[in-house]
């Protein structure tokens, strides 16, 4: 990963698990947990691709898993969340930019029951039957609720931070071109053939006045031999 995904992802990751550690899980909310955390990785895999989103996924689930709450086997949320940035990330356009919310939209909905599944079921593969005891259809719908209603507050801001951070090749060239000239070629021939317009002007003047510039020393000026038969047919 690039230095510069590394130095916003780290600060992001700790304030949304600090966020949902200290307020969002002593809000006491019937069935699951607000997961700040998970929106978080989301929106950074929506902008940076699945290598990037997995590897920050890893990181988020793993730093959960040894924050002092928790009372789950260790790697059991950075599986989860691994899992979750991969998918968001290969949503991520080729050109970097999503032009609604719809597919935005769709992810958080999938993440958030993907996660809440996959975290049930790896948790039945090593013992924990607490899903089974809350019961895992409020879980889900609870888990997409609320990260529904925080989704328009956090995944907006973290791709807009993201964005501001990621170096894009695309668009810079892109403004290069724009702010050298929108015409391109055109300009350039325009330039080009600016002393060829400024030779007919001084030539057709020439025709009118009735004069006919005097050749150069050391040489032959072109076009006054054709200027002379331009004059005989004027005066006929």
């Amino acid at each position: 990963m690039r230095i510069n995904r590394i130095l916003l992802a780290i600060p992001l990751v700790v304030v949304a698990l600090i966020i949902q550690v200290g307020i969002l899980a002593r809000l006491q909310l019937p069935g699951a947990v607000p997961d700040l955390l998970m929106l978080v990785v989301v929106g950074l895999a929506l902008v940076y691709g699945h290598v990037g989103g997995s590897l920050i996924g890893f990181g988020a689930g793993l730093l959960a898993d040894l924050a002092p709450p928790a009372d789950h086997a260790i790697g059991r949320y950075a599986l989860v969340l691994c899992v979750i940035g991969y998918v968001a990330g290969l949503t991520k356009p080729d050109n970097g930019q999503h032009r609604s919310a719809t597919l935005p939209l769709v992810v958080v909905i999938g993440a958030a029951i993907g996660s809440t599944l996959l975290y049930a079921g790896v948790g039945s593969l090593v013992g924990d039957t607490a899903a089974r005891h809350v019961g895992l259809v409020g879980l889900l719908l609870s888990a997409t609720l609320y990260d529904l209603l925080l989704a328009p507050f956090t995944v907006p801001l973290v791709m807009a931070l993201a964005r501001r951070t990621e170096h894009d090749p695309l668009a810079t060239d892109a403004a290069g071109s724009s702010r050298s000239g929108g015409a391109g070629p055109w300009t350039g021939g325009w330039l080009t053939t600016g002393t060829g317009l400024k030779a007919s002007r001084n030539a057709m003047k020439a025709i009118r006045t009735g004069r006919v510039p005097k050749p150069a020393r050391g040489g032959r000026t072109k076009g006054v031999k054709g200027l002379k038969g331009i004059k005989g047919v004027k005066r006929l």
